[in-house]
């Protein structure tokens, strides 16, 4: 007589299971605990803030390297015009300032849609980087500083703005920078307005360390801002999902 198979090998939470000392079924795992054990299960599957800012910096800083090849292709070196000067690196660092006030704006008096960047901030972006040291988040701002700005403000408007003037490469390459931060639609118009104010200050200094500098420190502010300063204390927990409506006042 063929033998009963045995399927408790392939049975989950929800399936009877053999016991394997006296071969009885024995009853599924109640729902109850099959919600627990998939909630502690959750976490470990999360990559740590380590391997993200190791892989954030690599992505960042392959950019420049691609942004060097990218530029040597199409015959338009976005090192040209870069020099090491001191009024142009305080200038980028004085444009830094105006965008810190406006996210802070947006993170305390959200309106309309951009509440889905605060919900973005506090719901995925602190809770995953929210064990970050200061070298971690020094080596992220100033890898996307230098490798996003060599590519879009370097390569792409350089190259652009010879073939359809300045405010067409100031353009275009804004748009493209948008959309190549998907996070959500605010997030990326908000962004394509970055890259226009990214663009015309690499215009009027004619420097490119100017964005570099008010792109990196951008990054650097809104990090220590988020994740030593207005959430401290809760780094390593999970921050509650926030009411669309509710305005935060603190």
């Amino acid at each position: 007589m063929q033998s009963e198979p045995d399927w408790a090998h392939l049975a989950g939470p929800g399936f009877p299971k053999r016991n394997a000392q006296d071969g009885h079924l024995e009853p599924p795992t109640p729902v109850e605990d099959r919600e627990e054990l998939r909630d502690s299960e959750g976490p470990d599957d999360l990559p740590g803030p380590d391997v993200i800012i190791i892989f954030a910096a690599f992505f960042e800083g392959g950019l420049a390297f691609l942004s060097l090849l990218l530029g040597w292709w199409l015959g338009h070196n976005p090192l040209e015009r870069f020099s090491w000067r001191l009024e142009d690196a305080l200038c980028g660092l004085a444009a830094m300032l105006p965008l810190v006030g406006l996210f802070v704006l947006i993170l305390h008096r959200p309106v309309g849609p951009l509440r889905q960047i605060r919900s973005f901030c506090e719901e995925e972006f602190v809770p995953l980087l929210s064990g970050s040291s200061w070298s971690d988040m020094l080596l992220v701002s100033i890898s996307a500083g230098v490798g996003e700005e060599l590519l879009f403000r370097g390569v792409i408007q350089g190259t652009l703005a010879a073939w359809m003037g300045d405010a067409g490469g100031i353009a275009v390459s804004s748009v493209v920078f948008g959309i190549l931060h998907p996070i959500s639609m605010p997030y990326v118009v908000l962004t394509m307005v970055l890259g226009a104010y990214l663009g015309t200050l690499y215009l009027l200094t004619g420097n490119l360390l100017a964005p570099m500098i008010t792109h990196a420190t951008y990054d650097l502010a809104l990090m220590a801002y988020l994740l030593r300063w207005r959430y401290r204390g809760r780094q390593g927990e999970s921050i509650p999902p926030v009411d669309p409506h509710e305005d935060i006042d603190h």
